[in-house]
């Protein structure tokens, strides 16, 4: 018989994949953007994905599958081109999410060499990290598994002390007057910033995967969802309010890849700095550890449903094939592209896929029991956000547009082809 997941299990599920690598990896390029704003624009962030929740939850009590997202497309577009891409989409946005989360760990990695009187290059401890968890994925998968429950606990731990500390430390701290509006961006930049970091919210739609091993999930399966993401709304508008409260904006702009340690530092000195750093690379680490295995299933399953190759449904050394082509992709993306670009492709992305899911979610109201009013707000909201991003990014970050741009093409372009290539061999 297999396990059943309670409650509580399937809030860490949540939990533990939005606060995995975004939140270290992305802060401080939200709070360059959104600056004084950061805060709201973690909430304007957070409404969206809370929003989309109700898609979600709907959708995971009438199709439980553990191909969750993949499911539920399909349920609503049937095997078609549109399906295929988007599911291609969602395959790549994963590798996307472990190029950031690599980039995260390469940031933060040589302060804590540093402490130590080494220097490596950046690039060599991303690298070295993601063919480490591929090794473990290899090795074991209850050791990932392992791994993830673990982190979970000690990442939060240490955040949550991070914030309790930070907003007893700002009483005093003349950084304070920072979250002041008159030191809020134009709402356009501000909500960028949000839709930037809103990849740090990806991750509570892994509770759809899990969704039929949860235990009464007419009750608990929505709890799941709303608990864990609320949660997680607070917690990240608590550390923005700390970072932004603690640090001068200049000193957050030359410390923008590994901030949150840098934020730990006038309330706890080098100690700080040495405890954010460790949870930084410990997130991370759990976070491209489950997210290897993720990527590899979606793409094992769109074989499986015929919207990729069937060769892809073949095992290399007891795992599917498709977990060395993740781990290899991530490493040309994360060794080729900056930050902002990995950031910018994978809110785009996750956008895109969210907008999807709620439009599925309003397609098919009268077969989940739902209201049709909420997924169409969550479908306009995340179309909404789309364009902010894509508009803002294209005056500041264009490399990272184009990129964006020809991974929609190549993922419905492909799909398109394959289906073509079907039709002709039948």
């Amino acid at each position: 018989m297999d396990k059943k997941i309670s409650l509580k299990e399937a809030i860490s599920i949540g939990i533990g994949g939005m606060v995995g690598g975004g939140i270290f990896a992305v802060l401080g390029l939200a709070v360059s953007l959104a600056e004084g704003a950061t805060p709201v624009a973690f909430l304007f962030a957070g409404i969206i994905a809370l929003i989309t929740c109700y898609s979600y939850v709907k959708l995971s009590l009438a199709y439980p599958d553990k191909g969750g997202t993949v499911r539920f497309i399909n349920e609503a577009f049937g095997e078609s081109v549109f399906s295929g891409g988007v599911n291609n989409l969602l395959w790549i946005s994963y590798i996307i999410m472990l190029s950031l989360y690599a980039s995260a760990f390469g940031s933060y990695a040589p302060n804590l060499l540093e402490i130590f009187g080494r220097k490596i290059d950046f690039h060599i401890y991303a690298s070295f990290i993601i063919i480490l968890a591929t090794m473990i994925n290899y090795y074991s998968i209850k050791v990932v598994g392992q791994i993830e429950s673990y982190a979970v606990t000690i990442k939060l731990v240490i955040l949550i002390t991070f914030v309790i500390i930070g907003l007893y430390g700002l009483f005093g701290n003349s950084n304070i007057d920072q979250l002041a509006v008159t030191h809020w961006v134009t709402p356009v930049k501000f909500l960028t910033g949000g839709m930037v970091i809103f990849v740090a919210y990806e991750g509570f739609e892994l509770i759809a995967n899990a969704a039929p091993d949860i235990i009464s999930p007419q009750k608990n399966i929505p709890r799941a969802y709303y608990y864990s993401v609320i949660f997680v709304i607070i917690l990240y508008i608590l550390i923005a309010i700390v970072t932004v409260g603690s640090l001068p904006f200049g000193e957050i702009a030359k410390a923008e890849d590994y901030v949150l340690a840098e934020a730990a530092k006038p309330m706890l000195g080098k100690a700080g700095f040495f405890i954010i750093t460790v949870a930084a690379l410990l997130s991370t680490f759990s976070a491209i550890n489950a997210s290897l295995y993720g990527g590899s299933r979606v793409n094992y399953e769109l074989a499986e449903d015929n919207e990729l190759p069937k060769h892809l449904t073949m095992m290399l050394w007891n795992q599917p094939v498709g977990l060395m082509i993740t781990a290899v992709s991530t490493l040309v993306l994360v060794n080729l592209l900056e930050l902002e670009s990995i950031s910018t492709a994978g809110s785009v992305g996750f956008l895109f896929i969210f907008a999807t899911v709620n439009f599925a979610s309003f397609k098919l109201y009268q077969s989940i029991k739902g209201n049709k009013i909420v997924p169409l707000l969550g479908f306009f909201m995340c179309l909404a956000a789309l364009a902010i991003l894509i508009a803002q990014q294209y005056n500041s970050n264009r490399a990272g547009i184009y990129v964006t741009l020809a991974i929609f093409i190549s993922c419905f372009l492909s799909e398109w082809i394959y289906k073509r290539s079907q039709n002709n061999a039948e």
